[in-house]
């Protein structure tokens, strides 16, 4: 009896890898969604007087593009990080730490929207995203994907693999989303920290692949969404952007190459 359930279950795993392989047409819930990632460290942690004339930026979009806002944690959520990690916490009490900061930045950004829409919005609530845009709303999400205590266990020390770059990507992925921009504070990627060294290399286009074989010491984004990116259904490229600079956004929104973009 046992080998006759074992042989079954063979079948259907095998039966269903097949289909898996064969079905080339997934389904694309929200192609047309802008996902839009406002970084942490390099824009909401520098207050009103960066923070402001970037959603400004994005709410004048609205009426043209379909927005989705995610959020990413910054300087409160690597100090988390740090102090966690000083008290021995395994990696699932990271992520959960770090969720948590990503989720306070989703929730102010979202009040400083409210007046145009803006709407806070929990993993749990993924389902409401279609409904929410057909109002007229701005959903605010935050970019932790709610992996929480169920994390991946990383290569290399205790910091959480999948934090907030990946978790947006994951979201474009799931809605079919084309691309997903990026907005930080530097024109896009370098050869190194243009902050440290300023004769760094500008990247303006590269592929995932060429760029993991860089190895470069600092990158602009999280390794693991470049692995993610060159096997993706959907999501054909990520553009990082200066939101600081007036019109970036609306440009890269509109299809128009600035800053640097990462393809497949």
């Amino acid at each position: 009896m046992s080998d006759q359930i074992e042989k079954l279950a063979q079948f259907m795993t095998s039966s269903l890898e097949e289909a898996s392989l064969n079905y080339k047409n997934d389904l694309k819930i929200l192609p047309t969604v802008k996902m839009v990632k406002v970084g942490g460290q390099s824009i909401t942690d520098r207050g009103r007087s960066v923070l402001f004339p970037i959603l400004d930026e994005l709410v004048s979009n609205t009426k043209d593009h379909q927005i989705l806002i995610s959020t990413g944690g910054g300087t409160r959520a690597r100090h988390s990080y740090q102090v966690g990690i000083d008290l021995g916490m395994p990696v699932g009490v990271l992520a959960e730490m770090g969720g948590a900061i990503a989720v306070q930045n989703a929730r102010m950004i979202q009040m400083l929207l409210a007046k145009h829409g803006g709407i806070f919005l929990d993993h749990l609530e993924f389902e409401k995203i279609p409904l929410y845009l057909k109002l007229g709303c701005i959903p605010v999400m935050p970019g932790m994907p709610p992996y929480s205590f169920w994390e991946d266990i990383p290569e290399i020390g205790s910091i959480p693999m999948h934090r907030t770059d990946a978790g947006v990507y994951f979201t474009a992925e799931a809605l079919g989303a084309r691309s997903v921009l990026f907005i930080k504070d530097e024109n896009g990627l370098y050869s190194e920290d243009p902050k440290k060294n300023p004769q760094a290399d500008f990247i303006p286009k590269i592929s995932a692949r060429d760029l993991i074989e860089m190895d470069l010491g600092d990158l602009i984004i999280e390794r693991v969404v470049l692995k993610y990116l060159q096997r993706s259904t959907h999501v054909e490229e990520l553009h990082i952007i200066n939101g600081m600079v007036p019109g970036n956004i609306t440009k890269a929104l509109n299809g128009e190459h600035v800053g640097t973009i990462i393809h497949k």
